[in-house]
């Protein structure tokens, strides 16, 4: 496996959309009774090959999501997207969580489901065909996409990266 090129972006040069994934009331069991907070995960994205995850935990729905899209302001990669899909196949993994993304066609569309779907179209990918494999829990599924396409490289970096020109490496 090839390192992670991870380029991060500044959040002040681009223009950014929020997108909620999940949101969880959580419960802390006290000597005087439960005492419920919420959990909130947000995407943020340009919807032009930039993406960002984030986790905001606080006592209301509102504040749980203001911190969450603040997180997610703070960890944001450039991913390379290719005429509206991905440039190759990737496999992306984190903890129980395991996508694999696919390049498609024009006018495929985005084949993911719930907390993937949300991060390709944040990322501005417009036809992929995306599996989830293994856990279904939103957090894993969504730090796992993002590491799927942190991993992807298209065909400019590749030959960069081996110091040849562009045709050979599509040609060998």
């Amino acid at each position: 496996m090839s390192t992670i090129n991870i380029k991060r972006v500044k959040t002040s040069e681009i223009e950014l959309k929020d997108r909620l994934v999940s949101i969880q009331r959580v419960a802390k069991v006290t000597k005087g009774g439960r005492t419920f907070s919420f959990s909130a995960i947000v995407v943020v994205g340009d919807e032009n090959g930039v993406v960002g995850y984030g986790l905001g935990k606080a006592k209301e729905v509102t504040e749980a999501i203001a911190k969450g899209i603040d997180d997610a302001k703070k960890n944001l990669v450039k991913v390379p997207i290719i005429n509206g899909t991905v440039p190759h196949e990737q496999i992306g993994k984190f903890s129980g969580g395991f996508v694999f993304i696919k390049p498609a066609a024009n006018g495929t569309g985005v084949i993911a489901g719930g907390a993937m779907r949300a991060v390709l179209e944040s990322a501005g990918v417009h036809n992929v065909l995306a599996k989830s494999k293994g856990s279904s829990n939103p957090h894993n599924v969504v730090k796992a996409t993002v590491s799927a396409l942190s991993q992807l490289r298209d065909a400019y970096t590749v030959a960069q990266h081996r110091g040849v020109n562009l045709g050979k490496v599509f040609n060998g």
